[in-house]
């Protein structure tokens, strides 16, 4: 029989009662307290003082080291957040779920079940976010000066992950990070940031193979090490500061696609912190 676990990773303990109710295991991260219900990221072996800087990769990072091998290829294993949840149905993209979702109807949409649609993939990633649409608006807030030295750049056919990167985390940084990845890596990586205008979002993923796992997390975490050279952690906005989250996002993306045929899969923005969800 296939099983699914699905950790939630939260910064705050008073989820609890929500991360409960989704039969969801609860993820401590970073240096706040939580009770004993929990998991941390702080124990083992273990990067939980750079949970600022890396996200959802300090638990990761945990999970790689302190805990994978204790599971096997029948067990779907799957990451969340407490503001990001996969739907349980692939019949509404993700936009559209960030609409109508709800309080009242949280739960009818949330995943509590393993899809039928699953059965032939080992990944399901999240629906990819499409970057090739900005508004002229949001190009002057953001990227005023670089439109100007050169507009061709902005036109819709131009629009790529790289671009994207430059305006929203600091121009040229993506290049400097890829410039230490590892060279069976580098100029595929390269080529995927200049052509693809759209990468799977928000850090997510599923797996039930240890063995993509393992090398996933090996390749991943080689490559944020080489970074740190780079970058250090005197940085300092949100978007500078999660710098090495960024990058993971950008690569596990590319990985993902390179090694395996996964399946994409909505996941929908819904905030249980601000709100009580009713889960019957």
């Amino acid at each position: 029989m296939i099983d699914m676990k699905i950790f939630c990773m939260c910064l705050y303990d008073h989820h609890i009662k929500n991360l409960e109710n989704l039969n969801y295991i609860p993820v401590g991260l970073g240096e706040n307290n939580f009770s004993n219900e929990w998991l941390r990221d702080n124990t083992g072996d273990n990067i939980s003082h750079k949970n600022s800087y890396y996200g959802e990769y300090s638990f990761y990072y945990w999970f790689w080291k302190n805990f994978l091998k204790t599971f096997d290829d029948r067990t779907w294993i799957g990451f969340t957040g407490y503001r990001y949840h996969w739907a349980q149905n692939n019949d509404m993209h993700s936009d559209k779920l960030n609409e109508i979702i709800n309080k009242d109807n949280f739960e009818k949409h949330v995943l509590r079940r393993l899809p039928a649609e699953w059965n032939n993939f080992d990944v399901i990633l999240g629906e990819k976010m499409i970057i090739n649409n900005w508004k002229i608006s949001k190009i002057i807030k953001h990227a005023k000066k670089k439109f100007f030295l050169n507009p061709k750049n902005f036109k819709k056919s131009n629009q790529n992950i790289k671009l994207h990167f430059d305006v929203f985390h600091g121009d040229g940084l993506l290049d400097k990070a890829i410039d230490v990845l590892d060279k069976s890596e580098k100029n595929d990586f390269k080529e995927f940031v200049l052509q693809e205008n759209s990468f799977n979002r928000e850090n997510l993923f599923f797996c039930r193979s240890k063995k993509i796992m393992e090398q996933y997390f090996k390749s991943v975490f080689y490559w944020l090490k080489e970074c740190e050279n780079i970058f250090g952690f005197d940085l300092h906005g949100y978007s500078n500061t999660r710098i090495y989250a960024f990058l993971a996002e950008r690569y596990l993306s590319y990985w993902f696609n390179k090694y395996t045929q996964p399946k994409t899969w909505p996941i929908f923005f819904f905030d249980t912190n601000a709100n009580k969800i009713k889960i019957s």
